[in-house]
């Protein structure tokens, strides 16, 4: 399996979950700097070293590789975390002006669901940017912070 460097922007970072095999895993999505997105995972954040803990919009390099245990394109894991160094963060300041011009610079901002999910379903992507026509609600549930004993103990 072949190792690249890679530039990647944190975009997303997921709530740790636990794992029987790696302990407590986070996935992280992010762009890359030639502007295709690539997903991270098993990441044992927790675990790593302070100076390799990343924050989302912050420019990473790290040597990857293909995950070939998930199929979907974007997939990589980190081939080795020793080689995470953490790089420049974009900040927030006039309106996050630079996060917005990162992304809609570098992406494609999909806007039709029907294209999204046919590409998804021929395999051609499963992280994507997407802007709704119109917000018809926004709910937030608290999730259940009770973990599966089996897996904890």
């Amino acid at each position: 399996m072949r190792k690249e460097k890679k530039k990647i922007l944190i975009l997303v970072k997921t709530y740790p979950v636990l794992s029987k095999k790696y302990s407590e895993l986070v996935c992280t999505a992010g762009i890359t700097e030639e502007g295709s997105w690539i997903r991270i995972y098993p990441v044992p954040f927790r675990f790593l070293e302070y100076e390799k803990k990343y924050s989302k919009f912050q420019w990473i390099e790290a040597d990857v590789i293909k995950n070939t245990s998930d199929p979907r394109p974007e997939s990589y894991k980190i081939a080795d975390i020793k080689t995470i160094k953490l790089l420049d963060a974009i900040d927030t300041k006039n309106g996050w002006r630079k996060r917005k011009d990162l992304l809609f610079k570098n992406l494609t901002v999909f806007d039709n669901t029907n294209e999204l999910i046919k590409k998804a379903n021929k395999n051609e992507l499963s992280l994507a940017l997407f802007k709704p026509a119109k917000i018809l609600d926004f709910i937030v549930e608290k999730a259940d912070s009770k973990w599966d004993k089996e897996i904890v103990e």
